[in-house]
């Protein structure tokens, strides 16, 4: 009980950070015209889990999110997973570049770098 109480607060902290600032995504501007937003991480809250645990099995809806992610704009997804927002949720960039792996996603950028981490 303690433990969904621990991370629906992780969640509303992850969510009123987002909402707060516009710009919590440094690398976003790098994504593109007009940078990312808000939108790629606050989408990515069903993988909060799965982002801090390797051995959590990745949700469908998280496993949706990040297929739809990467099709439209990887550099976003790449962002969100590197944001402070993602970091101060307890977010472990080493785990959540696995996500798409564990999501059995194929079309995933194999060998690509997220920061300095690289997808599997």
């Amino acid at each position: 009980m303690a433990s969904k109480v621990y991370n629906i607060c992780i969640v509303a902290i992850l969510v009123y950070l987002l909402t707060i600032s516009n710009s919590f995504i440094p690398q976003a501007n790098a994504a593109g015209k007009g940078g990312c937003g808000n939108a790629p991480a606050a989408s990515l809250i069903p993988c909060l889990g799965a982002a801090k645990n390797g051995r959590t099995k990745v949700p469908p809806a998280c496993c949706g999110k990040i297929g739809a992610l990467l099709k439209t704009s990887p550099k976003c997804l790449c962002a969100a997973l590197l944001s402070p927002a993602a970091k101060n949720a307890g977010v472990n960039p080493a785990i959540a570049v696995t996500i798409p792996k564990r999501c059995n996603i194929k079309n995933r950028p194999v060998g690509k770098r997220c920061g300095r981490y690289v997808v599997p």
